[in-house]
């Protein structure tokens, strides 16, 4: 089996009457822009906390302001604004989308020298009978990533290194997409030392980002025995009987976007040229880790390591400059809907912020759990927490704007506020393992070729177990 070098779209086949990811974003937008027409305008007053480098909200200090109801040309603009204003995320959704097309453009001319096809066809033959620990051990590891620097946009980069492979072994795409969505997104679920949720929810909250970590190891740890156990079985499940798929009728056409038959003429061992290819694949990978968990590398940093390692690849295989170009082109189309979508789910939390309503749901949240029991308190605020998480799907964003809030509420309810924090953080990362409005699902979906609406069938028994971790965690802690 060898991986496909032409390029596809990313649209969906025909998947019935549900619609396309384009149409659900866009819908939202529109159903934020009427919201905004009748949900009360008003913001709280900001300070500037120098720790954090952000403005945060100061709780008692909500007040109304002059409504901002978003008409038909808001609703047109929000996409465009969404790819390059920065008001409520770290970076750019043009930076994402640059990042995803270039990383398309790298896989590209890696995979025009044929490596990655001989590599995967050659580790399918050792593996065989074995495929199935490939599961944990990939999920450990994006879920090491989760826990410690937050890995959610990188991920984007490995769709279409895995999927091939879980198809090449018997498995489907949305085995491929869980892998890595759910490996990482348990990983902040559970995040101990991520800088871009624990730590800056703890510094808005008043408490040390060590308070409370035993607790999120061991909810990092069932977290990711339920997600494994839940991964393994649908795996195992569609390996038997591959109509069981929930993706099985796009068997066919994922297996031409992802895979296609080697001839009776192709290399049974890669070449020198390839081994090289290989190791520089593999390299790049090891570094775009290690400059963002170790170095302060983001969107730039990282765009500028894939166009570089894309044309020493081209160099290295000697594939000649027009060739090179024309794969990187190929490999920048095949993603071309992805980087859409990036503008597209961020253009919901423009037309909100833009609309002045999002400090309003904010405002409603801390009427609701003031003056509630302990036990009560810490369930409603994860809640709380869940849903504002579609509404602002950005950890280190969502932080800075409800921990100065909440978080002092929990010392009326008796809470420790480490406990707020955890809840915090459990609450958007299960969430953002759904939540349309986050630009990692959307595109990590579009990648993998699997329908939104497949998946919400797929992963909302996991989303159930999880929440139940979580919030029986949190209730036993209260309680001790």
């Amino acid at each position: 089996m060898t991986l496909t070098s032409q390029s596809a779209s990313t649209e969906h086949p025909s998947i019935g009457w549900f619609p396309t990811a384009y149409t659900i974003l866009f819908a939202l937008i529109g159903v934020m822009a009427v919201l905004t027409w009748i949900v009360p305008a008003g913001e709280y007053e900001r300070a500037a906390n120098a720790l954090l480098g952000k403005d945060v909200p100061v709780p008692g200090t909500y007040q109304l302001v002059e409504a901002a109801p978003q008409n038909l040309i808001s609703v047109v603009m929000a996409p465009i604004a969404g790819f390059y204003d920065p008001a409520t995320y770290e970076a750019n959704a043009i930076d994402v989308s640059l990042f995803v097309l270039i990383v398309g453009g790298f896989l590209g001319v890696v995979t025009a020298t044929g490596a990655i096809d001989t590599g995967i066809s050659l580790a399918m033959r050792r593996l065989a009978g074995r495929e199935k620990w490939m599961i944990p051990i990939m999920m450990a590891l994006f879920a090491a990533g989760g826990t410690t620097y937050g890995m959610a946009e990188e991920t984007l980069a490995f769709y279409l290194l895995l999927i091939p492979i879980m198809i090449a072994a018997g498995y489907d795409a949305l085995t491929g997409v869980a892998v890595i969505m759910l490996g990482a997104g348990v990983g902040v679920i559970g995040s101990t030392i991520n800088p871009f949720s624990t730590a800056i929810a703890s510094d808005a909250a008043g408490v040390a980002f060590t308070e409370g970590i035993l607790l999120r190891f061991a909810i990092l740890g069932l977290s990711w025995l339920a997600a494994v156990a839940f991964v393994m079985r649908y795996a195992e499940r569609v390996r038997r009987d591959p109509s069981q798929s929930l993706v099985a009728d796009m068997k066919a056409a994922n297996e031409a976007h992802f895979l296609q038959r080697r001839d009776a003429t192709a290399p049974d061992k890669l070449t020198g040229v390839q081994i090289i290819v290989l190791v520089l694949f593999v390299a790049t990978f090891a570094t775009m880790v290690w400059g963002v968990a170790s170095q302060g590398w983001w969107m730039a940093e990282m765009s500028a390591l894939f166009l570089g390692a894309a044309i020493v690849t081209g160099t290295v295989a000697w594939m000649g400059e027009k060739s090179v170009v024309n794969a990187f082109i190929d490999g920048a189309r095949d993603l071309l809907g992805v980087a859409l979508i990036i503008g597209l789910a961020r253009g919901i939390v423009i037309i909100m912020h833009q609309g002045h309503i999002t400090d309003t749901f904010l405002h409603t949240f801390e009427g609701w759990i003031s003056g509630m029991s302990e036990v009560t308190f810490i369930t409603a605020l994860f809640g709380i927490e869940a849903l504002m998480s579609f509404l602002v799907p950005s950890t280190s964003g969502l932080a800075v704007l409800t921990m100065p809030i909440l978080a002092p509420l929990s010392d009326f309810a008796g809470v420790s506020r480490d406990l707020a924090v955890t809840a915090f953080q459990t609450a958007i990362g299960i969430t953002n393992l759904v939540a349309p409005t986050y630009a990692v699902v959307v595109g990590g979906l579009a990648i993998g070729r699997v329908p939104y609406n497949k998946w919400l069938r797929f992963i909302w028994p996991l989303l159930i177990i999880l929440s139940l971790i979580s919030t029986g965690l949190l209730s036993a802690a209260v309680l001790l």
